[in-house]
């Protein structure tokens, strides 16, 4: 099984959304991300990178939210390609089933409104 560690630091990321602590939310984000990529996906059981794959998505969209919310716009462009770009083209509808995870958890609400109160207060 996935080391759990980054899907903690997924986890502290979405607290620090709900909190507004944008600087911090980047941190967990980063570090979640640092330890996903010491998975080669070549490697790895389906199971686990489906998980690892659900891990990635969720920290990049907090991650985006959280710097749309600094002003980070070119990082935030950065984060949106990959999630974005890596996401859709694989076509397997892994990347809506992450997202239906997230609605249905509560958590992509969250994401929302933190993109809606950037997207409201700032044009881009």
């Amino acid at each position: 099984m996935a080391d759990r560690r980054p899907e903690k630091a997924c986890e502290q990321a979405c607290e620090s959304l709900k909190q507004q602590d944008y600087e911090v939310a980047v941190k967990h984000c980063t570090e979640a991300l640092l330890s996903l990529s010491q998975y080669p996906p070549a490697h790895l059981p389906e199971p686990c990178q489906a998980q690892i794959d659900r891990i990635k998505i969720e920290t990049l969209l907090y991650r985006i939210a959280s710097f749309l919310q600094l002003k980070k716009y070119g990082q935030a462009d950065e984060d949106c390609r990959h999630v974005l770009g890596e996401g859709l083209a694989k076509g397997d509808g892994s990347f809506r089933a992450v997202l239906c995870c997230m609605h249905l958890k509560g958590k992509l609400q969250i994401v929302s409104n933190v993109l809606s109160k950037s997207l409201m207060s700032e044009s881009l």
